[in-house]
């Protein structure tokens, strides 16, 4: 397992090769045990998700119910609100945005048998007007399975990390995107200019769980309203760091962050 105290290393790396190649991996983050932990309690929050009448699929995201999109995970299991700010993901999106980052999303996509891609994007694109010039917003992908190309790995378009604008992405990029393959308990870093989709499960009986926590520089807007989502009594437990970081006092986007600890 990955040790504290080679954090500064570890991270200084993975951001070099995410300017370089827009993507990394880091393997084993958690445990067998860890990652069984994670998963059974990823889906109990599905169900908890339904159970309060937010469904786990999204339409216009995908084209089946094949895949499972459970939104709002860190109010539904105070174990997300802990998997979100985890050393590893900290150190390396502090080393990549700056000590101020702040939690835009965290959100699981579980592709079952026979789900299918989603649009291709990059999530920088959606969050901020072009040019894009340089890494704004970065993904951590927890993997809770292994992943694969034929279980529906993420595809991404090599390079495209430096697309400046839409009219730099090909007009076939999908035939050019290549899986981003890991072993469950491994983090995907991406840079969030990378084009990319969901890839598509053609195994008869395997899902791909994946988490997917979308960092950012505190001047963007975050997709998820956390001060409106969490609940007064999930809003509580954080930290002051974790406060700032979800936005839930006032010092969200003044060009400063609290001491953060």
């Amino acid at each position: 397992m990955i040790e504290l105290s080679d954090l500064p290393v570890l991270a200084a790396t993975v951001a070099d090769d995410v300017e370089r190649d827009g993507v990394a991996l880091v393997a084993g983050v958690l445990d067998p045990a860890e990652v069984a932990h994670v998963l059974e309690r990823l889906w109990a929050a599905s169900a908890e998700s339904e159970r309060r009448g937010v469904p786990t699929h999204a339409a216009g995201l995908d084209p089946n119910a094949s895949n499972v999109r459970v939104f709002d995970l860190i109010e539904l299991d105070e174990l997300f609100a802990e998997l979100v700010a985890h050393p590893v993901s900290d150190a390396i999106v502090e080393q990549v945005l700056g000590a101020d980052y702040i939690v835009s999303n965290f959100t699981a996509n579980i592709a079952r048998p026979g789900s299918g891609s989603m649009m291709v994007h990059s999530d920088q694109g959606i969050v901020m007007p072009e040019p894009w010039l340089e890494t704004q917003t970065i993904n951590i992908i927890w993997c809770l399975t292994d992943v694969r190309a034929d279980n529906g790995a993420t595809l991404h378009l090599p390079g495209s990390h430096r697309f400046r604008t839409r009219a730099d992405v090909p007009e076939d990029p999908i035939s050019q995107m290549v899986p981003l393959r890991a072993a469950a308990g491994s983090i995907i870093v991406m840079d969030g200019r990378v084009w990319h989709t969901s890839g598509s499960n053609v195994t008869e009986d395997e899902d791909r769980a994946l988490l997917f926590g979308y960092y950012t520089k505190p001047f963007v807007r975050p997709q998820w309203n956390f001060t409106a989502a969490l609940s007064p009594e999930r809003a509580a437990e954080q930290s002051p760091t974790m406060r700032y970081r979800l936005g839930l006092d006032i010092t969200l986007n003044v060009g400063r962050a609290p001491t953060l600890s």
